[in-house]
């Protein structure tokens, strides 16, 4: 079975720690959720950064957060365990943000990377390659990308082949604003000197704070190694409203379809299915056109999923056929070789190897044996309007077409349910249970009923 996320890279041996960013409001997003709370591809941009530079490698991670804001430090020891955060009381920069988890770059580390909640496509092995000048002996790596359109990036300004500094276009010439080699945000300093840098960097430019980037042209004109990593423009793309998080959010779909399809599973119409971050598909399982994967779904190998399903919450074992038009909830957890057609609905139910339910049906809160078959119409009447009952169906059962199923109740191995039956009782294994009302045939009656033509 293959996850979707990339997998771990291989540790470093020189000791980390990950600087996350985590401050800013976001007001552009027009919403009352934390910017780097809001969600792509089902978990936050927040915990898509904490995961990549933990399966880079790094040791300690600390998170800094904005005033009041337990709802993101929650999100943090959510999603990465031991985890510091640190509060910038006052918003006065990228570098005072920074030095706001001054006790964490006071313990030590070999190298500190400095990443920002709100960029949530860059991939661990993107953070693997900026770290590797340090290990060469460089003071600091800075992560760029080659720009379509630079406007409104910084520039990273060369001289003879070395990088010199980054200039916010504020406060960049106009020769320097033509440039396309821009900043991305991202950037990676030898432990032994991060502090000092950072203490040295003042607030002399338009805006009157302090720039992380101006720690370039510090080590530079101390005669310290500068480097220059690369990466895609669209890995390393930020979120500042719902437009980019729409984008973000289709850059990763594309990654993950990527990833099922590279680990033996066929999508038939990729860009119709949406996964989640946590999506985990077998090999040879079929996906057909316009399938959505909620958080926590598990697809065995050689299962095929036909068009217009929604899954969440799901395990569904090998060689199982689902849909089209089915919807599987959380807590549905399907054997081998199960059938469920279209307009079929499974909630927290187990449904045992070779159950059919081919139409029509919904399956709530029940436990069903191995090679039953329900009928078109059947429904578990799981709910009284105040408690959730379950209902019990032993192997090789028959639940008759239009059956009500009044939980709490059981039925029988090999038992069989009379079509349109409702059923308060249990029934035992190898009966027959009938739960309605007998037919009154009238001979004539229709004819007596019809009005006389005139």
């Amino acid at each position: 079975m293959t996850e979707t996320p990339h997998q771990e890279p291989a540790k470093r041996e020189r000791s980390c720690l990950a600087i996350i960013l985590a401050a800013g409001e976001g007001t552009r997003m027009r919403s009352s959720i934390p910017k780097v709370l809001h969600r792509i591809a089902g978990r936050t941009m927040l915990a898509h950064v904490l995961d990549a530079v933990r399966r880079a490698g790094a040791d300690r991670i600390a998170v800094v957060v904005g005033p009041d804001r337990d709802d993101v430090a929650a999100e943090v020891h959510a999603n990465a365990a031991g985890a510091r955060v640190f509060v910038q009381s006052e918003r006065l920069g990228t570098a005072h943000a920074v030095l706001a988890a001054r006790a964490a770059l006071e313990e030590g580390m070999d190298d500190v990377v400095v990443a920002f909640a709100d960029t949530p496509l860059v991939t661990p092995e993107t953070f693997v390659r900026l770290r590797e000048p340090l290990g060469a002996g460089a003071t600091l790596a800075v992560l760029g990308f080659e720009a379509k359109d630079p406007t409104g990036y910084g520039r990273l300004i060369q001289e003879g082949g070395r990088l010199q500094a980054i200039r916010e276009e504020r406060d960049a010439s106009p020769e320097e604003r033509s440039i396309r080699l821009c900043n991305a945000g991202l950037m990676a300093m030898a432990g032994s000197r991060a502090l000092a840098l950072l203490s040295a960097i003042g607030n002399s430019n338009a805006k009157g704070e302090y720039y992380l980037t101006d720690a370039v042209a510090l080590a530079a004109k101390a005669g310290a190694a500068v480097a220059v990593v690369l990466a895609p423009e669209a890995e390393v793309q930020g979120v500042n409203d719902r437009v980019q998080l729409a984008a973000a959010e289709a850059d990763m779909q594309w990654r993950l379809r990527r990833d099922v399809m590279a680990g033996g599973a066929t999508l038939v119409a990729p860009e119709t299915v949406f996964l989640q971050s946590d999506t985990k598909i077998g090999r040879d399982v079929v996906v057909e056109p316009n399938v959505w994967f909620g958080p926590g779904v598990e697809i065995g190998d050689s299962v095929s999923i036909r068009s217009f399903c929604h899954i969440e919450g799901a395990r569904v074992a090998a060689g199982a056929i689902i849909g089209p038009f089915a919807r599987l909830r959380p807590g549905a957890r399907l054997a081998e070789g199960v059938h469920i057609g279209n307009f079929v609905e499974v909630k927290n139910a187990e449904l045992g190897p070779g159950v059919k339910a081919n139409h029509l049906a919904y399956l709530g809160d029940a436990t069903i044996g191995e090679g039953t078959n329900v009928g078109a119409g059947t429904i578990t009447c799981n709910y009284d309007g105040a408690r959730k009952h379950r209902t019990e169906i032993g192997p090789n059962a028959f639940i008759g077409t239009n059956t009500s199923l009044v939980a709490p109740v059981s039925v029988g191995a090999g038992a069989y349910i009379g079509s349109g039956s409702v059923i308060t009782e249990n029934v035992p294994a190898e009966a027959l249970a009938l739960g309605r009302g007998r037919q009154v045939v009238k001979e004539g009656w229709a004819r007596t009923q019809r009005p006389a033509k005139g």
